[in-house]
């Protein structure tokens, strides 16, 4: 039935080309593309045989908008699922534009040299404006909107799990618990143990500027910053437990405070445990977070890139994860004239999930939603041209999706409530 282009090879492409492969009567044909086309071809040596779906595989470089307009051109995909880098997400979706191919991506744009003149300009004038200070932000990518609905293809922004599924959770809360949400409560917690003593569980690069970052969230109608990891709540987490968490800024907030009519407060908390904070504290204190170049021995490295390949590739930490995780949303409102609050969430078993694919369960609910959002899209169910954050298309379908390939969900009426 279609035919996509997957770029990238990594924890969180390895999932999806699984739950592709497995969702055979929809993906016919998908193509595996990265700069390491070894790795493509292991993923697809150990997936013949035990699918429908034609694979094949090509290098390129994400970086290079000739070489992906070359590749799309060259294969003519339905679609484009992109499952590199944030840093990437702009070249491809140029080369979707070129190509006139509608494009899905898991994360929104971020620079990766931040000491750049241009993005620093352009940057610095967004902290004034909108008064938050995050590297990552979805104005780079929504100023593609006119361009893609002239062209006539869509674009589907950051369907993982959060943003992605959390930002579906809130559509389908609008559409069947609430006439108006009040507030938003996304909680991610991972309760899973790899038995490191430090180690993340995505790309390092992209977790650690994240986490080390200022927190924000969206109050009556404008941001507030917070120095990192200055608010501090514990909630009891089903089949996880009592976690501590922190507030963080995270790309939903500002897609959901832009598209929920209404919504008076919007925050999202992740879990952390004291022995990963020591280390990222000490290892921002000495400059390994840095993404600004240093010369060593006469040779220019990024601290936090060096770092990167000193710690456990996030890849290989399914065979020694273990425990769940917990990522859902408490949400605070009014149906008919009266206060309502519900939780919807679900909860992934790390163990599980390497059994299945091979992976631990931060790949997978990444990896499932993105084969999803690309089912929605190649099936004409979330298509319009144009660039979308997923809360913008009917809920329904996708969170039916969820249940049948493997992060079903559940909702809780009346949850202990964040203070």
């Amino acid at each position: 039935m279609a035919r996509v282009l997957i770029i990238g090879c990594g924890g969180v492409a390895s999932v999806a080309i699984h739950k592709c492969c497995q969702n055979d009567e929809v993906f016919k044909e998908i193509m595996i593309a990265s700069r390491t086309v070894s790795k493509c071809d292991a993923l697809k040596d150990k997936l013949q045989g035990k699918t429908k779906t034609k694979i094949t595989t090509a290098r390129v470089d994400a970086d290079n908008v000739e070489e992906l307009i070359a590749l799309i051109r060259s294969y003519q995909p339905d679609a484009v699922l992109n499952l590199a880098l944030p840093y990437q997400d702009l070249t491809i979706m140029d080369a979707c534009l070129a190509c006139k191919v509608s494009y899905v991506d898991t994360a929104n744009y971020e620079a990766e040299d931040t000491d750049d003149p241009k993005w620093r300009e352009v940057y610095e004038k967004r902290c004034k404006e909108l008064g938050f200070s995050a590297y990552f932000d979805y104005s780079w990518q929504w100023a593609y909107m006119d361009r893609f609905r002239e062209a006539g293809i869509t674009g589907i922004l950051g369907t993982g799990f959060d943003p992605g599924v959390t930002s579906v959770y809130t559509a389908y809360a609008q559409k069947h618990y609430f006439d108006e949400i009040h507030t938003i409560d996304i909680l991610d917690c991972n309760g899973g143990d790899h038995g490191y003593p430090f180690a993340t569980n995505f790309n390092p690069e992209i977790n650690l500027r994240e986490v080390s970052a200022p927190g924000s969230y969206w109050e009556n109608g404008h941001w507030v910053e917070i120095p990192p990891m200055t608010i501090k709540r514990e909630y009891d987490f089903d089949q996880v437990g009592m976690k501590d968490m922190y507030l963080l800024h995270h790309e939903e907030i500002e897609a959901l405070a832009k598209n929920i009519p209404g919504v008076r407060r919007i925050r999202f908390f992740m879990t952390f445990g004291q022995s990963y904070l020591t280390h990222m504290k000490c290892l921002e204190n000495v400059g390994m977070l840095s993404t600004t170049p240093v010369d060593f021995n006469g040779q220019q490295i990024v601290p936090i890139q060096f770092l990167k390949a000193l710690l456990p590739d996030p890849a290989t930490l399914g065979p020694r994860t273990v425990g769940k995780t917990n990522i859902g949303c408490i949400f605070t409102g009014v149906k008919d004239g009266r206060k309502r609050s519900i939780y919807i969430y679900n909860v992934c078993d790390h163990q599980e999930c390497y059994r299945e694919v091979g992976s631990q369960a931060i790949s997978y609910t990444t990896g499932v939603p993105a084969m999803i959002g690309t089912m929605m899209l190649v099936n004409g169910l979330w298509s319009k041209p144009g660039v979308y954050t997923t809360d913008e298309f009917d809920p329904d379908p996708y969170m039916e999706a969820l249940n049948k390939w493997g992060l079903p969900w559940q909702v809780r009426e009346n949850p202990v409530l964040i203070d």
